[in-house]
């Protein structure tokens, strides 16, 4: 009997690992909406992990923040699961921290005075898609970029559309693997995940062009960070 459950366990952390390896980033979910009072922690922005979320009204502004040191290269990307209606589904991006340049967000999206803000706007084009094995899941890649943290100091990274289209994504960070994340239930999670966002009665918002926002060239990043302002949204 003992040697058998050693042989499940054994089993087990094989099936975890396995899973960890092809599914490259710690996965985890949203369970309750990510806002500015009460952001989402990254606790390692190098270590590679992947936040499932959605974006369900037309007024939703997402918020992950992480402490960050001076020199450290931080990978940022948006991807975007195929799921129907969602081909051209393509949200903003920026990072918001000390010693980034002054930049300026719409105005529903939360920011702190005296921090430098940098867009990562998606790119044109037709965009690429990759397949996930384990998951057995497709994805659209949208934004994908290292960042360069120019002070030590508190980042926040902010994810909205700015016409308030819903749908649903995955935030990226960091690029080296370890074991964790959702793991357990993974494959239900997915399954409740890739569905449809309905659509809000609301129209579209105006997207406005703002003059001051920094933006890098060929849609390349940008720098932010939340107030509680957003906490009603």
């Amino acid at each position: 009997m003992r040697t058998k459950t050693v042989a499940m366990l054994m089993a087990a952390m094989l099936l975890v690992a396995t899973a960890t390896a092809a599914l490259a980033h710690r996965p985890y979910f949203e369970e309750s909406d990510i806002v500015g009072s009460m952001p989402w922690e990254i606790d390692d922005p190098t270590v590679s992990t992947v936040v499932y979320a959605t974006l369900d009204s037309r007024a939703d502004a997402d918020y992950y923040t992480f402490a960050g040191e001076a020199g450290q290269r931080i990978l940022l990307e948006i991807t975007i699961p195929q799921i129907a209606g969602q081909e051209l589904f393509a949200p903003s991006l920026a990072l918001v921290g000390p010693g980034l340049p002054a930049g300026q967000l719409p105005l529903r999206v939360a920011t702190a005075d005296n921090l430098g803000v940098v867009e990562v706007a998606p790119p044109t084009g037709a965009a690429e898609t990759f397949y996930e094995p384990f998951s057995r899941t497709s994805y659209w890649e949208r934004q994908s970029e290292r960042v360069t943290l120019p002070a030590d100091g508190q980042y926040t990274v902010a994810i909205w559309h700015p016409r308030g289209e819903v749908g649903r994504y995955g935030f990226v960070i960091g690029d080296k693997e370890r074991l964790g994340g959702d793991l357990l239930g993974l494959a239900g999670k997915l399954r409740s995940y890739w569905t449809p966002v309905p659509e809000p009665d609301e129209p579209l918002l105006q997207e406005v062009n703002l003059t001051g926002m920094t933006r890098l060239p060929e849609a390349k990043p940008a720098g932010w960070r939340y107030s509680t302002s957003c906490a009603e949204e």
